[in-house]
């Protein structure tokens, strides 16, 4: 037998996708669709005026080189929010607290993995449809991985619970402020309006993410050679840990002081649109907090911060590249022409098929616009009149968007959270793709037959504009 192909590095992977993208601006013609400035100070497209570029760019190989430093100074929040997250969870290790909580929880769940997955899918997606987050899942990532490690299951596992909680929450947001209510407004229906539709498919969605998850654990569980990871070193391989210390006093105020930090979090991003910048001031406030409430040194401190840091440089550098992507299209005024030739098409099918095509659509474009509030600026306002046009209703118009924003969250590689969740659990992303590829097809049957049957019972018709 010939040798087996080896799978690049991710790294790797993100450049020849960037090459790929430059190769891509000196075929597909450039252009733009004319923009409005929102209330809100957004850039949103116009429908039916997209025209072709007056002045063309020629995007050269010494573009590319220069566009990978322009990313990382575009995806500069997440980048560093990444590394002080990661700084200040190597301070909450020393001080025991990580480990006496993962002893408790092995007490509890340690022969009911099954459970513990359920929680945690349902948990984050929960958020992730309620306030929008995302990034904020950072800081469980490591500890998740210890836990699974612990009850002798993979990375793999850790990163199945985070991503399709995360991933599912978004597709089937009830009112995630920053896809549900933009593209409502954009559409121009009442918002927050057809939430009960939402709410009624959370739980089936969510379903379908814990079984996926369950299943590959149980397999695992059965036979460890079948596990995807193993080929690959965990990040915590050099920290066995046998006898886990006892839940102390002290141990139980680092908690608490955790728990109120995620209190204040999501009350800072509900009422004061707080973002990274400020959700990473407040884990360096964190990370102080727990030094003297661990009773550490401030050299102590300092040495598990940098730690830390440095474990997920690797992380960091990933999600810069990743960003530059979507840089060199829309340096290469390809982006809107990406976005044109694929509408356009849908003014020719039925409203049930033109629907699904929708969601395929986003889908596809979130590779491209990452941003979900971002996606909705650009592709709602295009989406909206084509509906309109075959009749698909403009409240299943913004179904297909959050469920093609939201599924794919879980598997483009230019989605920065994504990369940093895998990065600091150290899963390869082609690892990860061979894992989500079955959830994905599973979740894009699921939203298809959901928005074919809007479309037939006329969903969204009581908020629908009377043109």
């Amino acid at each position: 037998m010939g040798q087996m192909i080896k799978v690049p590095h991710t790294l790797i992977l993100l450049l020849g996708m960037m090459v790929i993208a430059l190769v891509a601006t000196w075929v597909i013609p450039q252009g733009f669709f004319d923009t409005a400035t929102t209330q809100s100070g957004r850039q949103m497209v116009l429908a039916g005026t997209y025209h072709l570029a007056e002045n063309t760019k020629l995007l050269t190989p010494w573009d590319l080189l220069k566009a990978i430093p322009r990313a990382f100074a575009a995806a500069q929040d997440v980048i560093f929010f990444v590394l002080i997250v990661g700084g200040v969870l190597s301070i909450a290790r020393a001080t025991g607290t990580v480990d006496a909580l993962i002893g408790r929880l092995l007490e509890k769940h340690g022969d009911k993995p099954q459970k513990l997955i359920f929680m945690v899918v349902f948990c984050f997606a929960l958020a992730s449809s309620a306030i929008g987050t995302a990034g904020e899942y950072i800081p469980f990532v490591l500890i998740l991985v210890a836990l699974c490690k612990a009850m002798k299951l993979d990375a793999m596992t850790a990163v199945g619970m985070i991503i399709a909680g995360y991933g599912i929450g978004y597709g089937v947001s009830a009112f995630n402020p920053f896809t549900v209510l933009i593209a409502q407004q954009i559409a121009d229906i009442p918002v927050y309006s057809g939430i009960w539709l939402r709410l009624a498919i959370f739980l089936p969605f969510v379903l379908i993410g814990f079984h996926h998850v369950w299943s590959y654990t149980k397999r695992v569980q059965a036979n460890s050679a079948l596990s995807m990871m193993k080929d690959v070193e965990c990040p915590l391989a050099g920290q066995t840990q046998q006898n886990y210390p006892l839940l102390n006093k002290r141990h139980q105020l680092v908690l608490l002081s955790f728990i109120a930090t995620l209190v204040v979090a999501v009350w800072g991003i509900a009422t004061l649109h707080w973002y990274l910048y400020e959700l990473g001031g407040l884990f360096i406030a964190w990370g102080i907090l727990i030094s003297i409430l661990g009773k550490l040194s401030a050299d102590d401190a300092a040495h598990k911060f940098i730690e830390g840091v440095s474990d997920l440089v690797t992380t960091a550098i990933l999600i810069g590249v990743a960003r530059g992507i979507a840089l060199i299209l829309e340096d290469g005024q390809i982006l809107h022409t990406i976005v044109n030739g694929l509408s356009t098409p849908l003014s020719y099918v039925a409203a049930e098929v033109s629907a699904v095509g929708m969601l395929f659509i986003q889908t596809l474009l979130n590779l491209f616009i990452p941003s979900g509030s971002g996606q909705a600026y650009v592709t709602m306002p295009l989406m909206v009149p084509v509906g309109d046009l075959v009749g698909v209703p403009r409240q299943v118009a913004v179904l297909a968007y959050q469920f093609g924003d939201g599924f794919s969250n879980m598997i483009v590689p230019t989605n920065a959270v994504l990369m940093g969740i895998l990065g600091m659990a150290g899963v390869p992303y082609t690892h990860w793709f061979r894992f989500c590829v079955p959830l994905m097809l599973k979740l894009m049957f699921a939203a298809s037959t959901v928005l074919v049957l809007a479309v037939v019972f006329g969903y969204g018709l009581d908020v629908q504009p009377q043109l």
